[in-house]
């Protein structure tokens, strides 16, 4: 799966890990993220987000 990077301080969403502390299960796709899902460091939307190199 694809890791993507927050634009705004460089997070990186690992799908393997997921976002525990939002309660997105480890094996969750980027793309199967709530539409709410923000950043968990900075607040930004998916929409900052890019895949990550």
């Amino acid at each position: 799966m694809t890791k993507y990077r927050c634009l705004i301080c460089n997070y990186i969403y690992d799908p393997a890990q997921g976002d525990p502390g939002a309660g997105v299960k480890p094996g969750t796709a980027f793309e199967d993220l709530p539409g709410d899902w923000v950043c968990p460091i900075c607040g930004a939307g998916k929409d900052q987000f890019v895949k990550a190199e």
